[in-house]
């Protein structure tokens, strides 16, 4: 059984003595990034309906107004706060990807540091310091146990994310090493999230819980609230409960001389990035033939796409969003792959419905996560063959910083075509410059 004494505490270290002066610039700007899409996919999912049964539920039980929502005019509990930024930005499906270990980032720890940066009035490079800690932390967590974790049905996201949330608010809370230990202990004892939620609100519900328990976790830990001195490798630690066999030197070597936030992927579709260079293929040749029937599809990639996403039998826009049969099928009725096309009303569209039932997948294991091939069959008898070797939005191929802007721009015009989104993005990208973290929430409510 694994034991070691000290991993927790050299993660806790290197969190507590981390500056602003040792984080590279590039990897500033990519937080700022992240924070970008962040905002974006948080104004896309803040008004559906499991963030706003979410927040009628909340709401019950608290009257303190502290911290923001996105997008919305209510302002509730820092702890709901988080919880409810994080399910908005994750219930699309739309938010960023860490390749490796398939964790989505920002969606746990962003909410986390956000809300109590809000809440004591803290300054945007602390912010963005705590967010990339965070970051940094629950990436590091997550390599050491992938691929297995996820393929156990884990959802790492929320497993590992807690960490991250935790992390990061840790440090706006200036604890020291041993209180920043008990913080990743409290993570680790609220660590959950199954794959097995995944196409339903429950997913977001996990993401949620990520970020709120770890800024609880990280608040409890400032009071004194004490936990194991190894929670990660101990005897009965997260990495033995879980049934893993980390290889822990991905946890703590090249730590605060390599960055996870640097492999960053930024979705420019709302759905697993797994389908993301399926619908490259499908959208590049829908374009080129609008008019063209289709009598076949075959899907070839990675065998994490049939595993997550092999999904024909579908009926609502959550299951959509991990079905590669429907964003096909929509792909080439609509010629688009935006939020409408993973809805119900795109879900029960006849014409969708019929191509769903024309389109198979096969697994290759020569293929990256990030890679595809689509063979088309017309009603003519022509075979058309598509491959895209790294999907739009990877860190291979990455969305540009203007992309990462239309993006949140869209979003925000969806649901309120009058919402400009320009004071909003020039704080994002100023944020290292001293800017007010209330100030920058408050630009994220529409007047």
């Amino acid at each position: 059984m694994l034991h070691k004494s000290d991993v927790t505490e050299s993660l806790a270290r290197f969190i507590v003595s981390t500056r602003w002066e040792d984080i590279p610039a590039p990897v500033r700007h990519q937080a700022r990034r992240s924070l970008m899409n962040f905002f974006a996919v948080a104004l896309a999912g803040c008004r559906t309906s499991p963030v706003e049964i979410a927040l009628r539920s909340l709401s019950e039980f608290t009257d303190s107004r502290q911290a923001t929502v996105v997008g919305r005019p209510e302002r509730v509990d820092v702890l709901s706060a988080a919880f409810l930024n994080a399910a908005s930005a994750n219930v699309h499906d739309y938010c960023d990807t860490h390749l490796r270990t398939v964790i989505h980032p920002t969606a746990p720890v962003a909410p986390a540091v956000l809300a109590l940066a809000e809440w004591r009035r803290l300054s945007g490079h602390e912010l963005l310091l705590a967010f990339i800690l965070g970051n940094e932390i629950q990436a590091r967590i997550g390599l050491a146990i992938s691929p297995s974790h996820y393929n156990r049905g884990w959802h790492i996201t929320s497993t590992c994310g807690v960490f991250g949330a935790a992390a990061g608010a840790g440090k706006l809370a200036a604890l020291d090493e041993r209180q920043m230990v008990w913080a990743l202990g409290n993570a680790a004892t609220q660590s959950a999230g199954l794959c097995e939620c995944l196409g339903t609100p429950a997913k977001s519900l996990s993401v949620g819980n990520a970020a709120r328990n770890g800024l609880w976790s990280a608040l409890l830990a400032e009071k004194g609230f004490d936990g194991p001195p190894e929670p990660l490798a101990g005897r009965q630690g997260f990495y033995n409960a879980l049934a893993e066999a980390p290889d822990l030197s991905l946890v703590t070597d090249g730590l605060g001389e390599s960055w996870e936030i640097m492999a960053t992927s930024y979705k420019p579709y709302p759905c697993g990035f797994v389908i993301h260079p399926v619908l490259d293929c499908v959208l590049d040749w829908r374009r080129d033939h609008p008019a063209a029937e289709v009598a076949r599809t075959v899907v070839r990639g990675n065998p994490l796409l049939a595993v997550r996403t092999d999904r024909p039998d579908i009926s609502t826009g959550r299951e959509s969003q991990v079905s590669v049969q429907h964003a096909v099928a929509a792909a080439l009725v609509t010629g688009k792959a935006g939020i409408e096309e993973f809805t119900d009303a795109s879900v029960n569209d006849p014409k969708v419905r019929a191509l769903r039932g024309k389109v198979t997948v096969e697994r290759d294991e020569a293929f990256s996560t990030i890679a595809a091939a689509v063979e088309i069959t017309t009603a003519d008898g022509k075979v058309h063959r598509l491959s895209q070797a790294a999907a739009r939005g990877s860190d291979v191929n990455p969305l540009d910083d203007t992309g990462l802007e239309e993006k949140l721009r869209t979003s925000a015009a969806a649901w309120d075509a009058g919402f400009d989104a320009t004071s909003l993005i020039s704080a994002v990208w100023a944020l290292d410059r001293d800017a007010d973290v209330p100030a920058l929430m408050s630009l994220a409510v529409p007047r």
